[in-house]
């Protein structure tokens, strides 16, 4: 008995063949079952490649992140790109509300926004923002060089803070992606970062000084910080992945073609617009130039330089032959914003953001686009702002202030959790078509399908309370001098007419 590997596709009566022969026939496996993965004529050419997330990162984090700053630098698309992130993710602040619980109670809660509220302006150990501003500043980073870093700098309380805390943001560029061995603890340090025995994060070996600035003077040493005492914020894009990826990074060669273009077609433009004035005629007596005040070069030749509108004699028997650029095919215009729009793609953005084009723009369009943006923005506010960046410098924050005494936190070591039960709130989303949207939240409330509450802090970024306590003050004031206004429904009704006890107060007012 033998056996015979044979094709998938062998007939019934050639399998019989065999068998009467004495084989065993194994039916072979098809080459793929998915064209994809293939290696036929048409993807025989396509290398592939399985390499895990970190490898393929720790090649390329230089280049890519260099060329990010560089386009942020002098690219309008990518500034834009930048800047239309951070103002989405962060806005004005994502602001703490903490919530009252069997721990915080209404009073407890608002000393705690007093002091959250005094303490952002000291935040910054560098002085030069507030916490928001912080936060903007580490967003920006997380966009541009693909992650933020933000050490803990514990204050002493005779330093005069609210808070004994304050926080200091440095770019991943203090991580060195090249630092890759086994610490003297036992631990292992993978592109900078120290992992314990389980594979938690143990600790950050961060450079002193930035490594791009020139007062670096070569200085590669680094200082180990406990994992506790820093923030390293990035987009995770597969599991295991340690170190960052600039946003830019799937669009960096074609802003850098469409650049490129760009320039071409500038001087193409510039050279046409080069029209001027030629002049033949007899030299004089002495040989001199006529008109030529240019001088000559070494070898004894005029300069002949061009400008706009120029008007210049030449020798007898000389001549000028014009470059004549062709001009732009009929199709260029469409095939830019199809490059565009693949770059708006590739950077998280609609075209019409990244371009600030809305000519070819309507509502629906408009809405969907941005509808479908702010569901991946709101993603990226509490997956990376809020999980990554702001739960733990709030609970930092909480910490060092019942280490300091400064506020009464009966039990709070053990109900920390219920001292941090916050909800975060953002500034809100701007109405694309105000009416419309505001007619849809009323019908939620009046139907039982969403809270004032959620859609103040959904649409505004604000608290609920402080909301009623300001209609409240208002409407205690326009009673106060006998107001009769409009938007108060306890007066009018949506049409504008009075209310029936409105009317009669009114009435009786005039008596």
């Amino acid at each position: 008995m033998g056996v015979a590997i044979v094709a998938p596709k062998i007939s019934d009566k050639q399998l019989e063949t065999l068998r009467a022969a004495g084989m065993t026939p194994i039916i072979a496996p098809r080459a793929s079952a998915f064209e994809g993965a293939s290696t036929s004529r048409r993807m025989r050419g396509w290398g592939t490649s399985g390499v895990g997330p970190n490898s393929a990162i720790s090649g390329s984090l230089s280049n890519l992140r260099n060329r990010s700053h560089e386009f942020v630098r002098n690219h309008p698309l990518a500034q834009n790109a930048i800047d239309t992130w951070v103002s989405n993710l962060v806005g004005t602040g994502i602001v703490p509300r903490w919530k009252i619980n069997g721990m915080v109670s209404q009073e407890l809660k608002e000393r705690l926004q007093k002091r959250w509220l005094r303490w952002t302006d000291e935040a910054d150990a560098a002085g030069q923002c507030d916490f928001y501003g912080l936060q903007a500043l580490a967003a920006r980073s997380i966009v541009e060089g693909g992650s933020a870093l933000i050490r803990r700098r514990d204050r002493m309380t005779a330093d005069g803070l609210q808070v004994p805390l304050q926080l200091q943001v440095m770019e991943p560029d203090h991580l060195p992606h090249s630092l890759t061995q086994m610490h003297t603890n036992g631990n292992e340090i993978q592109m900078g970062v120290e992992f314990d025995w389980i594979g938690r994060r143990a600790a950050y070996h961060i450079y002193r000084r930035h490594p791009g600035d020139q007062f670096f003077n070569g200085d590669a040493s680094t200082v180990r910080v406990p994992a506790q005492n820093m923030i390293h914020a990035f987009r995770q894009l597969r599991p295991g992945q340690i170190r960052e990826i600039p946003w830019l990074s799937t669009i960096v060669t074609s802003l850098y073609e469409l650049d490129q273009y760009n320039d071409a077609e500038r001087v193409r433009k510039k050279i046409a617009a080069m029209f001027g004035a030629f002049i033949t005629s007899a030299a004089d007596d002495s040989g001199s130039d006529i008109g030529s005040d240019e001088g000559e070069d070494a070898a004894g030749r005029a300069l002949a330089g061009l400008e706009p509108g120029i008007i210049r004699y030449l020798d007898p028997g000389e001549d000028v032959r014009f470059a004549e650029p062709a001009d732009i095919g009929g199709n260029t215009i469409a095939w830019l914003q199809q490059q565009l729009r693949e770059c708006a793609v590739g950077v998280g953005l609609t075209y019409e953001q990244l371009t600030g084009d809305l000519s070819n723009v309507n509502y629906s369009s408009l809405r969907a686009g941005l509808v479908e943006f702010r569901r991946r923005c709101e993603a990226l506010v509490f997956h990376v702002m809020v999980f990554q960046i702001n739960r733990p410098i709030v609970g930092w924050w909480m910490d060092a202030l019942a280490r300091s005494g400064a506020e009464s936190l009966p039990g709070y070591w053990q109900n920390r959790a219920e001292y941090l039960d916050i909800e975060w709130q953002g500034c809100g989303w701007e109405y694309v078509n105000p009416v419309d949207d505001r007619i849809a939240e009323q019908m939620d409330i009046r139907n039982g399908l969403d809270s004032r509450q959620a859609i103040i802090a959904r649409r505004r970024g604000r608290d609920a309370e402080e909301v009623d306590k300001e209609i409240a003050e208002d409407n205690k004031r326009a009673d106060s001098l006998r107001l009769v206004l409009d938007s108060d429904p306890r007066q009018t009704a949506q049409s504008g007419a009075l209310q029936k006890a409105a009317e009669a107060a009114v009435m009786g007012g005039k008596e």
